[in-house]
This record gives C-alpha cells, sequence and structure tokens, in this order.
C-alpha cells in the first residue's frame, strides 16, 4: 500500500510536469492588425533644360599632307632631316646632285649673253643706217632689213633669257625642301639613289597634325535632322568632343566644319568633318574614335524614369499616376528620346506629378494607395 501511493505521488508529479511543458509550447495569441493600403514608390516629375547630343563613330586624319618627290632627276647626295621629327615650311629635306644643272644654268647665261650682243649690234647697225638713209647712201629695204634683225635679236635674248630660268629652276629642285610644316614620316630612300622626276614613288610624307580633323559618318536622314536643328535654334559653331580609343575623353573641345555634297548610295551615309587642336600630338591620323556633337538644347523638357514607363501590347505608352487624393490613374504618354535613365516626355505628363517607379505590380488603376517618395 505504501509502494502503491509513492508510485502514484510520483505519478502526479510527472503529470504536472508534462502540463507545464505542454504550455509553455503552445503558441502566444497573436493580435490582428487590419489591413493597409497597399505602399509605392512614387517619382515627383521634374522639368529641365537639356544638351541635345549626337553620338557618331569616326575616324582621325591628317589636316595637311604632303607626299615629297624630285622635281628633277639624279643621283641622292644627301638626306637633311632626322625621320619622325617636326620640319618648317621650306626647311631643307634632301639635296640632289647639283653639278648637271649647275653646267645647264652656265650653258644658259652664256647663250643668254651671245642673244644680248647679238641685239646690241643689231640696234646699233639700224641706227647707222637710218642716218645715212637721208642722203641716200643706202636703200630703204636696207633699214628694213636692219630693223628685222634687231626684232628678232630681241626675240632671241626673250629666249635665252627663258632658257636661263628654267635651268635656274632646275637648279634649285636639287634642293627639295618641305612644302609644309609638320611631323616627317620615314625615308624611302638613302643616300646614293637615282631618282627620276615626278616619280610615282614618294621619298617621304609630311603630315600637319595640329590641328587634325576627325571624319565623321552620318545617315542622310540624321543629318538632315541635324540640319534643320541647327537653322532652327540658329546655332553658327556646332562644338564635338571626342572620346578615344581606351574610353577616356579628349581634354580639347574640336568644331564641324562641313559635310560631304553628296550622299554615298551604297550606304546611305555622309561624311561629316570637325577640327580639333591637337597641341600634345596625342591624336594621330587613323585613330578610331566616337564623336559627341553638342547642339541647343531643348528647355523645360519633361522627364520620367524609364522604370515607371509600361509598354502596352498595341505599342503606345503608359505610366502610373497617385494623383492628390493619392489615388492611382493610369495616363498614357508620347515619349522623346532617352536622356541618361530618363524618357523626355513630350506629351501627357506635367512637372510636378507624381509617377509609380517602385510596387506596380501591386497595384490597379483607382486603387488607393500609400505614396512614398524615391530619389533616381
Amino acid at each position: 500500500m505504501r509502494q502503491f501511493q509513492v508510485i502514484l505521488r510520483n505519478s502526479s508529479v510527472f503529470a504536472i510536469l508534462i502540463g507545464l511543458l505542454t504550455g509553455c509550447s503552445e503558441p502566444a495569441p497573436q493580435a490582428l492588425t487590419a489591413p493597409g493600403l497597399p505602399e509605392v514608390g512614387v517619382y515627383q516629375v521634374q522639368s529641365q533644360s537639356l544638351a541635345q547630343v549626337t553620338e557618331l563613330p569616326g575616324r582621325t586624319t591628317d589636316f595637311r599632307q604632303a607626299e615629297i618627290r624630285p622635281q628633277v632627276s639624279g643621283i641622292l647626295q644627301k638626306r637633311h632631316f632626322t625621320e619622325g621629327q617636326q620640319v618648317a615650311a621650306g626647311e631643307l629635306l634632301y639635296q640632289i646632285d647639283p653639278a648637271p644643272y649647275q653646267a645647264a644654268l652656265a650653258t644658259a647665261e652664256a647663250n643668254l649673253s651671245r642673244a644680248q650682243a647679238a641685239a646690241t649690234n643689231a640696234e646699233q647697225r639700224l641706227k647707222r643706217l637710218q642716218g645715212l638713209l637721208a642722203s641716200q647712201v643706202v636703200s630703204q629695204q636696207d633699214v628694213d632689213d636692219a630693223r628685222a634683225t634687231l626684232l628678232q635679236a630681241a626675240a632671241e635674248v626673250q629666249a635665252a633669257t627663258a632658257q636661263r630660268q628654267v635651268a635656274q629652276i632646275n637648279l634649285n629642285y636639287t634642293r627639295i625642301t618641305a612644302p609644309i610644316a609638320g611631323q616627317i614620316g620615314r625615308s624611302l630612300v638613302t643616300e646614293g639613289a637615282l631618282l627620276t622626276a615626278n616619280q610615282s614613288e614618294v621619298l617621304a610624307t609630311i603630315r600637319q597634325l595640329e590641328p587634325i580633323y576627325v571624319d565623321l559618318t552620318q545617315s542622310s536622314s540624321e543629318l538632315l535632322q541635324l540640319r534643320r536643328q541647327i537653322q532652327h535654334h540658329g546655332q553658327q559653331i556646332v562644338s564635338v568632343s571626342l572620346e578615344l580609343e581606351d574610353g577616356s575623353q579628349y581634354p580639347a573641345q574640336g568644331e564641324l566644319q562641313f559635310s560631304e555634297a553628296s550622299v554615298d548610295p551604297s550606304s546611305g551615309m555622309v561624311t561629316l568633318r570637325a577640327v580639333f587642336p591637337n597641341p600634345d600630338g596625342l591624336l594621330l591620323p587613323g585613330m578610331f574614335v566616337r564623336a559627341s556633337l553638342a547642339q541647343a538644347g531643348q528647355t523645360n523638357a519633361v522627364l520620367v524614369p524609364q522604370a515607371a514607363v509600361k509598354r502596352l501590347p498595341k505599342g503606345a505608352t503608359q505610366v502610373l499616376v497617385v494623383n492628390n487624393q493619392q489615388q492611382v490613374e493610369a495616363r498614357q504618354v508620347t515619349l522623346g528620346r532617352s536622356y541618361q535613365q530618363y524618357w523626355v516626355v513630350q506629351d501627357g505628363l506635367a512637372a510636378g506629378e507624381r509617377v509609380i517607379v517602385a510596387g506596380l505590380q501591386k497595384v490597379q488603376p483607382g486603387a488607393q494607395v500609400n505614396a512614398v517618395a524615391v530619389q533616381e
């Protein structure tokens, strides 16, 4: 009997412990909360002035280029420049053996002296005959013949003078000088080479790289639009900026100079040309660049984040607007060009209105929402 009481007492204690543990494991009752309005992120539409920028691919090209060729034949005696250096206009580059041309000049000068002497003699003879004509010692025919001889001698002097000039020019051509200032490339001939007048092979090439041209390609339709915008805003100068092949920005601004007068029929493209200062020689001919043409901008442009725009099945574009009653409205908008992460709105929105940019999937037009401002 005593043993039974102990077991019963122990069983009761065990039951109490089990009850306590079971009670602790039950969850506490939760308070009921009323459902709230859906929260959406909104962006307040802004208006600002935008710069109109057109990006075009292009390549750099020399401002001037001169191919050096001999104008007289002869043996090359000496090269007077260092390859790759800057040369000035008129600087001596090559010297052709001048000896044959010096001899030709001496011959031409001798011929000129002989012709001048003959002309002087003919003039004196004519004067003597004219003095004797009055006394009828000589006939009129003798005087006429003397006058013709003088005229012929004067013509010989003119011809000899021209020959002397040609000989002097040819002698001068033995000194091959730089026609323009610029950077000269490698020499394709060495001393001792036989040069031929006006040969097809160039001796060297001079490139003027300061300033430097950038040739750009643009479609004819885009060119028409560009010209209309320039005329509409009365721009006299279109500034151009460059992005180099490594993605860096060229420090100096350039100017658009002209466009080709015709369109390439195979591609429909037109070549535009801009000129850039290049004092440090950073730009070299043949480099690929991307040019940005800055045009007169758009004032009071209405901007909307691209994340707020929804495209409808038939191609229209729509945004959701939260009005002053915190109610959602569907608004169709007409979009212009993109600007950074925004669209330029041409119609359908006004500055100051709030468009939904976050939580679009939570709401429908007509719903009440809790609008929270976000920054783009």
